[in-house]
């Protein structure tokens, strides 16, 4: 399957990356307590263009550390045995359940934030240094084979030619399978994020309408052999704004249904389309950059990314 797509903007800095001195470190001194220095990374992290749950969820981890060493301790003040002896309370002591997913998160979230005052100058040293992060390798997620990828397009090609036409299935199978959408992204697609007459070729536009999420936007390059199903699938159902203007739960019956017409004992979701996209690029041996781009997710998500399908390629094996 062709995997071209065009140049994507840059991403901003992921989070505890340095970006120059600013009005909210120079405000901040060794003395300055934890609860103000944890606001000031939150409205950084927010600058940077960190979306609202990012920028929730390290926040409110930092505010867990400042429940167990006092809101009012100083930066300069906490020192590596503070932290150690927190993540310990926190995973043995505390009475509530801390999955390993959540206590990884709280120990990268910890360093982000001392290595932010440590590059902005505010700390001469990193407490969270010596603190060992935490992986922890999640459920591989599941993909298609090369053979399933071409059984599913067979079965919507057999849709699209039969006595009834519908293209609509090969066109929202198509789409996924090529660029790797997520739901929301296929969701929110209007037509005129579709350019068949680009110099470049036909492309999409992924756009999003929150500012906090416009590092995600992106140009992706379309599949020659997509057009013509696109082209019927608008003579068919004439969609007006929405490309595909019918409910999620209704797209994803429309998937689980061509999967089973293509033999299959999963489940087809917009998920597993786009892991299989991801997987078929990564196996081509595309830049691992340029696969992070075409998905849309920062370097800090790229982690976790890179690591199943360097996992799932090797199972492919």
């Amino acid at each position: 399957m062709p995997r071209a797509q065009e140049e994507l903007p840059l991403f901003s800095p992921t989070p505890g990356e340095p970006t120059g001195p600013s009005s909210r470190h120079r405000a901040l001194r060794p003395e300055t307590s934890l609860s103000a220095g944890v606001n000031a990374w939150g409205e950084a992290l927010s600058a940077d263009g960190r979306s609202i749950h990012t920028v929730k969820a390290f926040t409110g981890d930092l505010r867990l550390l400042a429940r167990f060493v006092g809101a009012g301790q100083a930066l300069g003040a906490i020192g590596t045995h503070d932290l150690k002896n927190f993540l310990e309370w926190m995973a043995e002591k505390r009475g509530v359940p801390c999955s390993p997913k959540t206590y990884a998160r709280r120990v990268t979230s910890i360093k982000a934030f001392f290595r932010w005052l440590v590059e902005g100058g505010i700390l001469s040293a990193d407490p969270a240094g010596p603190v060992a992060q935490q992986t922890v390798l999640s459920p591989l997620p599941e993909v298609l084979t090369r053979a399933e990828v071409a059984a599913v397009l067979q079965a919507a090609q057999d849709l699209r030619r039969g006595p009834k036409p519908d293209a609509r299935p090969y066109t929202l199978v198509g789409l996924l399978l090529h660029t790797g959408l997520k739901k929301g992204e296929c969701l929110a697609l209007r037509l005129n994020h579709i350019d068949l007459e680009s110099t470049e070729g036909a492309v999409v536009f992924v756009r999003y309408s929150e500012v906090s999420r416009r590092y995600k936007e992106r140009k992706l390059t379309l599949d020659p052999d997509w057009i013509p199903a696109y082209r019927e699938y608008l003579e068919q159902y004439a969609p007006r704004e929405r490309l595909f203007p019918w409910s999620p739960r209704r797209l994803e019956y429309l998937l689980e249904d061509l999967g089973a017409m293509a033999g299959f004992k999963k489940h087809l979701s917009f998920d597993m389309c786009r892991w299989t996209s991801a997987l078929i690029d990564y196996q081509a041996g595309l830049d691992k950059d340029r696969i992070r781009q075409k998905l849309g997710i920062s370097r800090i998500q790229w982690r976790e990314v890179g690591a199943k399908l360097d996992r799932l390629a090797a199972r492919a094996r």
